[in-house]
């Protein structure tokens, strides 16, 4: 990948989406986004090349937005990055435990963060990112405020930690997704394909559908229904599967997927990244290190 390329993110310089970019694309230019949707229109507008987006966390599960906007994208994904998430509780230097009211940080964060925010008890005020936490809580100058920021982050806008390492898990981790406005079927093994369909309107069709990944042996890693049409019929689907789409086995299952489904789409197939071998380990020191 040339280090020129542009990438846009959901957050500023200093969250973990940035963080994330520069792991997965070393030296790439990262446009900080404002919203998810704003990412995903920096591709379409000609302002990025690519959008890294997260779309799960070990610990706080999906991320809803990018599942609602990807299906109607016209985006592709063409690579995935598991970033481990580890968070300080950052303050401006005057502050203590004794003085922390409120706390603020992305959605998402106080997911993760979930045992320090009940024995807390602690208001919780969201921000549009965990980076962005960080720079309010040093323009408001308040000991009453804190943030729950990425590890490194406190230097940055000269705070301090009064508390690192909060996340729930040491194994907490975010999934990303690299979206591309053109489709790119990998040649490297393993990978992950995505798809996304809608079921026919016949008895027991999800069960039909999924059957053919099960008599081939093919792994499905996720499932994701969508409601369309403003209705409550979850008739469109979202998976990743183990495997290649050149895969005898997935092809097999592929074949018999097409009898019970409509508008098949394949939204990529990209490389597995190497922290799949990795997630049913005790530890995840190896990655911390990494971070």
């Amino acid at each position: 990948m040339e280090s020129t390329v542009r990438v846009a993110v959901q957050g500023e310089i200093g969250s973990n989406s940035d963080r994330a970019v520069q792991q997965m694309l070393p030296g790439a230019q990262v446009v900080p986004c404002e919203s998810f949707t704003a990412a995903f229109d920096a591709i379409h507008d000609g302002q990025a090349d690519l959008a890294l987006i997260p779309v799960e966390n070990s610990s706080a599960g999906r991320v809803a937005d990018p599942h609602l906007l990807l299906p109607g994208s016209d985006l592709h994904i063409i690579g995935e990055h598991f970033l481990p998430i580890h968070f300080d509780l950052v303050a401006i230097p005057e502050a203590t435990f004794e003085t922390i009211q409120t706390v603020r940080s992305h959605v998402h964060a106080f997911g993760q963060c979930s045992q320090l925010m009940r024995e807390r008890e602690w208001r919780r005020h969201v921000s549009a990112d965990t980076a962005g936490a960080a720079r309010e809580v040093a323009l408001l100058k308040d000991p009453s405020i804190a943030a729950l920021a990425p590890v490194g982050t406190a230097e940055r806008f000269g705070l301090k930690v009064l508390r690192s390492h909060v996340e729930d898990s040491a194994q907490n981790a975010t999934r990303f997704v690299l979206l591309s406005p053109k489709s790119t079927i990998t040649d490297t093994k393993p990978a992950i394909t995505t798809l996304l369909f809608r079921v026919r309107n016949v008895p027991a069709a999800l069960y039909k559908c999924l059957g053919g990944f099960a008599t081939n042996s093919v792994n499905i890693t996720k499932l994701e229904s969508y409601q369309l049409g403003g209705t409550f019929f979850a008739s469109q689907f979202y998976i990743d599967i183990d495997g290649h789409v050149e895969d005898t086995s997935v092809q097999l299952a592929l074949e018999e997927l097409e009898f019970f489904v409509t508008d098949l789409k394949i939204l990529g197939c990209y490389p597995a990244h190497p922290y799949r071998g990795n997630l049913d380990e005790p530890s995840c020191e190896r990655h911390r290190e990494r971070a």
